[in-house]
C-alpha cells in the first residue's frame, strides 16, 4: 500500500535549462492546491547532503514563470554518487518529514532519482530539463523550445552581417550527443548546411554543398553545427580546412555556448512547464514512484525513469529530407 504524502521536496540539478522555474512554480502551487507542504531543496543532491531546505508556499514562487535559469540553483554532486552521501541526504529527508521527491534535470538527475528510490524506496518522480532534447518519453524537453528561438533570433544576426560581407558562417550550436537543436534551428533560420551528430555528411561532401552553394548565385552561406559533430576534431579546424580548399570563401566562427541556455523562456516551455509540475505531485499523491512525467502527441505521459534514461532519442528523418530541399 503507498505511504500517504504529505510533504513533497522539489529540486533541480545538472545544467539549468529556461522553463526551470516555470516547472518549480507548478510543483509548488500544485503542492498548495492539495493542501500539502512542498519544501525547496537548493543546490540539487549536494543541498540535500547538506540539509539545505526551505518551505516554500504559493506566494514564494510570485514572478518566476518568466525568469531563466533556477532559483533553487544547480550543482553536481560528487558525494551523492557515494552509498554515504546518499544516506546523508536520506536521513536529512526524514529528518525533514518529506515524503517524496520530484526532481527536475536531465539523464543524470534522472540516474541519481533512480539509485535512491531503489536504496531507500523513496517516491521520486522526474521532470525533463535540457535543452538538447535528448530525454526518451518526451517530444519536447523543459527549454528546448525557448533554446530554438534563441539559436534562429541569434543566426538571423549572424545572417546580416554574412550577407554584407559574402561571408560563410559556422555556427555551432549545443547538442554533444544529439542533433535536434542544429537540425529545427538550421531549418528555421534558412541554414545551408547542418551538421549533427547522427549524420556522418563528410568532409567531401561538405566541400561539394558549398561549391554548389557558390556556383548557384549564393553571397553568403551559414552551416549550422552540433557540437557533437564528428566531421572535423572541432569547427576551428573545420574551418581551416575550408579556407585551404575553397579559398574563395571568407570564413568565420560563431560558437553560440551558453548564451542558448538562458533567457526568458518560451510561452510553449511555460505551459509545458506548468502541466508536467501539476501532473508530476499528482502522480506521486496517487502512489506512483520512477517515473519522468514527458509530452507526446500533446499529451502529458509518464515513462519508466530507467527507460527515460536507457531509451535513445532518434533524429526526425523528415526533418533530414526538408532540410535538404531547403538548401536547394
Amino acid at each position: 500500500m503507498p505511504k500517504t504524502i504529505k510533504k513533497v521536496g522539489v529540486l533541480t540539478s545538472g545544467g539549468d535549462s529556461p522553463g526551470m522555474n516555470a516547472a518549480i512554480r507548478s510543483v509548488v502551487r500544485t503542492c498548495a492546491y492539495h493542501a500539502i507542504e512542498c519544501i525547496g531543496i537548493y543546490r540539487g543532491y549536494q543541498g540535500m547532503i547538506e540539509g539545505d531546505f526551505k518551505e516554500m508556499g504559493p506566494r514564494s514562487v510570485n514572478n518566476i514563470v518568466n525568469k531563466g535559469g533556477t532559483i533553487l540553483k544547480s550543482a553536481r554532486s560528487l558525494e551523492f554518487k557515494t552509498p554515504e552521501g546518499r544516506k546523508k541526504a536520506h536521513d536529512n529527508l526524514i529528518k525533514a518529514g518529506i515524503d517524496a521527491l520530484v526532481v527536475i534535470g536531465g539523464d543524470g538527475t534522472f540516474t541519481g532519482g533512480l539509485l535512491f528510490n531503489n536504496e531507500f524506496d523513496f517516491p521520486v518522480m522526474g521532470i525533463p530539463g535540457t535543452i538538447d532534447n535528448d530525454i526518451f518519453g518526451t517530444t519536447h524537453t523543459l527549454g528546448y523550445d525557448t533554446a530554438l528561438n534563441t539559436v534562429v533570433d541569434v543566426i538571423d544576426k549572424i545572417r546580416d552581417t554574412a550577407s554584407s560581407h559574402n561571408r560563410l558562417f559556422f555556427v555551432e550550436v549545443m547538442g554533444r550527443d544529439a542533433g535536434h537543436i542544429a537540425l529545427n534551428a538550421g531549418i528555421g533560420a534558412g541554414a545551408e548546411e547542418i551538421l549533427i551528430p547522427e549524420e556522418d555528411l563528410g568532409l567531401e561532401r561538405l566541400l561539394e554543398s558549398l561549391q554548389k552553394s557558390k556556383a548557384s548565385g549564393k553571397s553568403s552561406s551559414i552551416v549550422v553545427i552540433a557540437e557533437g559533430d564528428k566531421i572535423g576534431k572541432n569547427v576551428f579546424e573545420l574551418k581551416d580546412y575550408v579556407e585551404a580548399n575553397l579559398p574563395e570563401y571568407d570564413v568565420r566562427v560563431s560558437v553560440l555556448g551558453h548564451m542558448q541556455r538562458g533567457g526568458s523562456p518560451s510561452c510553449f516551455d511555460r505551459v509545458l512547464a506548468s502541466r508536467l509540475g501539476v501532473k508530476a505531485v499528482e502522480s506521486l499523491l496517487e502512489g506512483k514512484s520512477k517515473f519522468m512525467v514527458g509530452l507526446q502527441n500533446d499529451t502529458v505521459i509518464l515513462t519508466p525513469l530507467e527507460q527515460a534514461i536507457k531509451g535513445k532519442t532518434e533524429i526526425d528523418r523528415e526533418l533530414l529530407r526538408v532540410s535538404d530541399i531547403m538548401s536547394t
